[in-house]
């Protein structure tokens, strides 16, 4: 069958058809219910697109903040004397919030003050030498460990016989 034919053929099969069909049923009514839900959509997309783009922005301004601090906050770089002024500037702060806590408690030991003083003396020759030499870590954790001594001190000393061990 050559080209020319099979269109003949197949426009006669076209022109053999009716020219109306009418469906088996009734197709209005489903027709109308999707238009009605198309309109509704319609009026609610614009609603649900604004709150979609509101979050979105949210999200995106929460995140550029967060960016925005995190690569901002610089961390104190402390060289070996500002160290030493902020070591003992938290300590004095600890210690003297402890001794406001015991203050009207007794104490176990009687000399304790004096082994207080001579700690403190300590801490005093220990920033000596860090004037010295500002960043030598072993005088670096002699000082903290002279300032937990303190602490551990007046700790121990103003708590009850039976916490003691």
């Amino acid at each position: 069958m050559s080209n020319n034919e099979f269109e003949k053929e197949l426009r006669a099969q076209i022109d053999a058809l009716e020219k109306q069909k009418q469906p088996e049923r009734d197709l209005w009514s489903g027709i109308e219910i999707t238009l009605s839900k198309e309109q509704q959509e319609t009026r609610e997309t614009p609603n649900k697109q604004r709150t979609k783009v509101f979050a979105l922005a949210a999200s995106m301004a929460f995140v550029g903040i967060l960016s925005w601090f995190g690569l901002n906050q610089s961390t104190p770089n402390f060289n070996g004397q500002d160290l030493v002024a902020a070591l003992s500037s938290q300590h004095q702060q600890q210690k003297n919030a402890l001794l406001v806590k015991f203050q009207d408690q007794p104490a176990l030991t009687e000399n304790w003050q004096s082994q207080l003083t001579e700690l403190d003396e300590a801490a005093v020759a220990i920033k000596a030498a860090l004037k010295q030499d500002p960043n030598n870590m072993a005088l670096l954790k002699m000082l903290q460990r002279v300032h937990q001594q303190q602490i551990d001190l007046i700790e121990r000393v103003h708590s009850p016989k039976w916490q003691q061990i």
